[in-house]
């Protein structure tokens, strides 16, 4: 039953490849304006529970429902206009063009523009203003002329989180922000990640358990293609279930 509150609903979904089961049965609900981890051993499927909740992948069985609505198997260009959006676990962003420019680009889609020879994208006041309040609240405005393959690590990843922001969604899937992060990275990108989506739901997979606990209001656990148990970081954190499968002496 859908809750008032709730934003997404995963129905018992199944995924399978070619007879290779997946998922077999996966159930869990995200409330609006929470944080919503979602964590795992290396094969539990997460990647495929997140392919299918945007759009890339349809279930075999099984639904997902957005504010109220099956969204199973719609495309990931119609979910973004529903005001869903996803980053990757490889950086996916125009590394020819600077930083402004590809944040830009996801600013004039959602604002229904399109290119125009009369009309440069720098002449539209509205798309420029919401361009550098992006940039600005992931601490990239004053790198915005450099171009994205010149952009250390970290901050391609941040410049990827500023694109997921600039159709200004509603609910935020990042896969692995973190990974391939050096410590201070991690730490500042946690700060990021936590300011840009103050007034919005996310759900994040991290293997990070830092990452995960800093930003988390509830953790699924993913094992075995199903979900274990979903709770608080500290009922995670405290369940002889969870170190045993998962997180091992972290978990003490």
């Amino acid at each position: 039953m859908q809750e008032p509150n709730d934003i997404l609903q995963v129905r018992n979904v199944y995924k399978d490849f070619s007879g290779l089961k997946v998922l077999t049965g996966v159930d869990f609900k995200v409330k609006e304006n929470e944080k919503h981890a979602v964590i795992g051993p290396n094969g539990a499927g997460k990647t495929t529970l997140f392919n299918i909740i945007s759009g890339k992948y349809k279930p075999s069985s099984g639904s997902i429902i957005f504010k109220g609505e099956d969204i199973s198997g719609r495309s990931p260009h119609v979910l973004t206009r529903m005001k869903v959006s996803r980053s990757f676990q490889i950086t996916n962003v125009f590394q020819e063009l600077n930083v402004l420019e590809n944040v830009r680009a996801g600013v004039r889609c959602d604002h229904g523009l399109r290119y125009h020879f009369l009309k440069t994208p720098g002449s539209i006041a509205e798309v420029n203003k919401k361009t550098e309040e992006i940039l600005t609240l992931v601490g990239l405005a004053e790198v915005k002329q450099t171009l994205a393959r010149e952009l250390s690590y970290g901050q391609q990843r941040a410049l990827e989180i500023a694109v997921t922001l600039s159709t200004e969604p509603e609910l935020i899937l990042l896969d692995e922000p973190t990974a391939g992060m050096t410590r201070e990275e991690t730490g500042e990108a946690i700060k990021m990640i936590d300011k840009v989506t103050a007034s919005k739901t996310l759900i994040i997979i991290e293997h990070d358990m830092d990452v995960v606990f800093s930003l988390a209001d509830t953790v699924s656990v993913l094992h075995n293609g199903s979900i274990l148990i979903s709770g608080s970081p500290e009922q995670i954190r405290n369940d002889q279930r969870v170190k045993d499968a998962y997180l091992g002496e972290e978990g003490d």
